[in-house]
C-alpha cells in the first residue's frame, strides 16, 4: 500500500514537473518564429525540435550535469537579446536570416568557450564572483522580469494589445485559486497546486472560450539547420557575433544564481564538480541551440520557485518528466494536443511560482545591516534594472547598434552594474 501510494506521488510529481517544462518552453518558440518570420509549419517544427532538446537537456544536467532537480531550458536571456535583435535589424541594415547567421555563429562561439571553461573549473570562480549581494540583485531581477513576462502573458497582451476582460478574469482567478492552494494547502494539495491549477484553467478555459484557435500541427520531425538564416563567414556581422558571445557569457550568472540558490534547499553547499558539469552541459546545449536554431540554454532560476512550491525536490520525477517530455518532441499529435493549452492559463500559473523567487533572494540578506552610503550596493543595480526595463525598445534606436542589444536590456545592466560595483567599490572599508 505504501509502496502504491509512493509511486502514484512520483507519477503525479512527474507530470508536475512536465507541465512546469512545457509552460516555461511553449511560447518561447512561437515568439522567436514570429519574430523571424517563419511559416506555421516551420515554427511547428521548432517547437517539436525545442521540446526534444529541453527534455535532453534536463537529463543530461540531472545525470551528469548537477545532479539535482532543476530545469535546463531556453534562457530568459537570450530570449529578451534575440527578440531585441528582430525588432532593431532593419535600422541596423541587417535582414532576418544575415542576423540569424551570425547569431548561431555567435551562439556556438559561445557554447564552445562555455565548454571550455566548465572544463576548467570556472564555475568555482564565477561562485566568488556572485557574493550574497549580487546573488540578491541577480534574483530580484530574474524574478521581476519573469513575473512581467507572465502577468502580460496572463492578461492576454502578447496576442493582443488591448485586455480581454473574460480572459483576464479568468486568469486572475486562476492566480488566486493557485496562491490559495500555496497559502492555505497542505501536504498532496499544496505539493500539487501547480498541476491543479493548471488542469482547473485548462478546463474552464475550454468551456468558456471554445472556439480558441491553435498552431497547426506539423506532419513528421524535422532536423533542420540553421533555418534562422545559414552562416556566411563572408557577411557575418561582427557586431551581433560579439553580443551573442557576451550574453552567452553573462547568461552563465542564470546558472550561477540557481545553483547556490539550491543549496538551501537542499541543505548541502554545491561541489566543483557539480559545477563542471553544469557548465558543460550547458555548453553542448548553446552548440546545438546554435546549430539547430533555437534559444539558447541555461539552468532555469525558477525552479527555485517551483520546488519551493512544491516542496518535491526528489529527482526521480524530474527525470521522468523529462524523459516525456523529450519524447513529446518526437510525437507531433501529443506535441500538438499540449500545444493546445492557453497560454494564458500557463503564464497565469507561473506567475504564482515565481513569486517565491523573491523570498530566495532576501535571505541572501539575511542579517546584512546597510548603512546610508552602503545601501547603494543593491539599490542602483536593482532600480536601474527596474528601470531599464519598462522602457520600450523603440527608444534607443538612436544608440550604436553595436551596443543597443546590451544598454537596452534591463537585466543585463543590472548583473553587469552589481558586477562592477562589487570589484571597484570598496564597500568593506565603507562598512568600516
Amino acid at each position: 500500500m505504501i509502496s502504491s501510494l509512493k509511486g502514484a506521488r512520483t507519477g503525479l510529481a512527474a507530470v508536475q514537473w512536465l507541465f512546469f517544462m512545457f509552460t516555461n518552453t511553449i511560447v518561447i518558440p512561437l515568439t522567436i518564429g514570429h519574430a523571424f518570420q517563419l511559416p506555421p509549419e516551420e515554427i511547428a517544427f521548432t517547437m517539436q525540435r525545442a521540446f526534444l532538446l529541453t527534455g535532453a537537456a534536463c537529463l543530461l544536467q540531472g545525470w551528469l550535469g548537477h545532479r539535482l532537480a532543476l530545469m535546463e531550458g531556453q534562457a530568459g536571456l537570450w530570449w529578451g537579446v534575440i527578440i531585441s535583435l528582430c525588432a532593431s535589424a532593419p535600422s541596423m541594415g541587417l535582414s532576418l536570416p544575415e542576423l540569424g547567421g551570425s547569431l548561431a555563429v555567435g551562439v556556438m562561439l559561445s557554447g564552445a568557450a562555455v565548454i571550455v571553461l566548465g572544463l576548467l573549473g570556472f564555475g568555482s570562480v564565477l561562485q566568488r564572483w556572485f557574493n550574497s549581494f549580487v546573488m540578491f540583485v541577480v534574483l530580484t531581477l530574474l524574478g521581476a522580469q519573469l513575473v512581467f513576462i507572465f502577468a502580460k502573458g496572463m492578461l492576454g497582451l502578447n496576442d493582443s494589445e488591448s485586455i480581454d476582460p473574460a480572459v483576464a478574469s479568468l486568469s486572475i482567478a486562476i492566480v488566486a485559486l493557485t496562491l490559495w492552494l500555496n497559502i492555505r494547502g497542505r501536504g498532496f494539495v499544496r505539493n500539487f497546486s501547480i498541476l491543479i491549477g493548471i488542469v482547473a484553467g485548462w478546463a474552464a478555459y475550454a468551456i468558456l472560450f471554445p472556439a480558441a484557435e491553435t498552431e497547426p500541427a506539423a506532419s513528421g520531425f524535422a532536423w533542420r539547420p540553421f533555418v534562422w538564416g545559414k552562416p556566411d563567414f563572408y557577411q557575418l556581422n561582427a557586431g551581433i557575433v560579439l553580443m551573442s558571445f557576451i550574453t552567452g557569457l553573462l547568461s552563465l550568472s542564470n546558472t550561477v544564481a540557481t545553483l547556490k540558490a539550491a543549496e538551501e534547499l537542499y541543505g548541502r553547499p554545491t561541489t566543483v564538480r557539480q559545477y563542471k558539469g553544469s557548465l558543460t552541459v550547458t555548453g553542448l546545449m548553446y552548440m546545438l541551440s546554435g546549430i539547430f536554431s533555437l534559444v539558447p540554454f541555461a539552468t532555469y532560476a525558477s525552479s527555485i520557485g517551483f520546488l519551493q512550491s512544491t516542496r518535491i525536490t526528489e529527482r526521480r520525477p524530474f527525470m521522468i518528466g523529462a524523459c516525456a517530455f523529450a519524447l513529446f518532441g518526437v510525437c507531433p499529435p501529443v506535441a500538438q494536443w499540449f500545444a493546445s493549452m492557453p497560454l494564458t492559463i500557463g503564464n497565469a500559473v507561473l506567475f504564482v511560482a515565481y513569486l517565491s523567487m523573491l523570498g530566495s533572494a532576501l535571505r541572501h540578506l539575511e542579517g546584512v545591516q546597510f548603512s546610508a552610503r552602503t545601501i547603494y550596493r543593491v539599490a542602483l543595480p536593482i532600480f536601474v534594472g527596474l528601470a531599464w526595463m519598462t522602457i520600450p525598445n523603440e527608444a534607443w534606436v538612436q544608440m550604436p547598434a553595436l551596443v543597443r542589444p546590451l544598454i537596452s536590456n534591463g537585466l543585463l545592466m543590472g548583473i553587469l552594474l552589481t558586477l562592477m560595483m562589487e570589484w571597484i567599490v570598496p564597500w568593506e572599508r565603507l562598512d568600516a
